[in-house]
């Protein structure tokens, strides 16, 4: 099983979320809780779609990491 980098944003009055690695692959949400939800979700709708047109998922070539300032 893969893990891909999910990047999650908080708006003014909602959350959004994507992955670096799987282009188009987005969501958004009232709360973190709710695109966390709908994120897991489209992630594998879309690695789904790209089976299903013969398409290898990618390997994931995102990755965490932090800097304190």
């Amino acid at each position: 099983m893969m893990q891909y980098l999910v990047i999650y944003e908080r708006g003014e009055q909602s959350w959004g979320a994507y992955s670096p690695d799987l282009p188009g692959c987005v969501a958004a949400g009232c709360s973190r809780e709710e695109v966390e939800a709908l994120m897991a979700g489209a992630v594998e709708q879309h690695l789904d779609v790209m089976r299903e047109h013969g398409v290898p998922a990618p390997i994931p070539s995102n990755f965490p990491g932090f800097v304190a300032a």
